[in-house]
């Protein structure tokens, strides 16, 4: 028996919108981040949940291929929208997100956080944390191409993903950070305040990779 036309259609509208609900679970994540310090989080908490649920929806047509490998058959997912009013909610859903959620609720959050860093700075705190989640606010659409690209066709893309970004983290996102902490021990040094976490922070940042290897040599 033949699957129904409107039955494929709606699988074909939930896998194909499963990228644009990633960039909003991208935007929870950049909220949960300044939730739990900015400059930090926590593991298994709500950044890397959401981070986790964002890398799932972008690979989910890969992760569908672990059905097959298993023996159980999936409906088609690839294709066009056959249904007028099914493709209609596709349109709107991924106009609604990508020109309203992404192209101002986000801007517009990220603005509120410049001001919480220049408030933060005001009472004597860091402005750093509220300063980086603009910046991952900002970086939602960059950071869910990066995604996209890092995934492969296979039924390891989610995994293939993870690896990517961590390589992508230690390679590029950590010599920067060590950049920013060499400049804040010459800061502190300067106004007399304690610099060495700093540049022993400096040195985690840049031999993180070699400390990666050397874990997996100890194993």
């Amino acid at each position: 028996m033949a699957t129904p036309q409107l039955l494929n259609d709606t699988v074909r509208l939930l896998i194909q919108l499963a990228p644009v609900m990633a960039l909003v679970t991208l935007l929870l994540a950049g909220i949960a981040l300044r939730w739990e310090g900015g400059s930090t989080f926590a593991i298994g908490g709500g950044f890397t949940k959401w981070m986790f649920w964002a890398i799932v929806l972008v690979a989910l047509p890969q992760l569908l291929l672990w059905f097959n490998y298993f023996g159980v058959p999936v409906p088609v997912a690839t294709g066009v929208v056959g249904t007028n009013w099914i493709a209609g909610i596709r349109d709107d859903v991924s106009a609604f997100v990508n020109d309203f959620v992404i192209g101002r609720i986000a801007i517009t959050l990220a603005a509120y956080f410049v001001i919480r860093a220049i408030l933060d700075a005001t009472h004597g705190s860091h402005p750093l944390p509220s300063i980086l989640t603009a910046m991952f606010l900002l970086a939602i659409p960059a950071t869910a191409s990066l995604m996209s690209n890092l995934q492969t066709d296979t039924r390891f893309a989610a995994a293939d993903i993870m690896d990517g970004l961590w390589s992508y983290i230690a390679g590029r996102i950590m010599p920067i950070a060590a950049g920013l902490a060499v400049i804040g021990a010459i800061f502190n040094f300067l106004t007399n305040r304690p610099a060495m976490r700093l540049v022993a922070s400096a040195l985690g940042f840049l031999t993180v990779a070699a400390v990666w290897r050397l874990v997996l040599q100890m194993m």
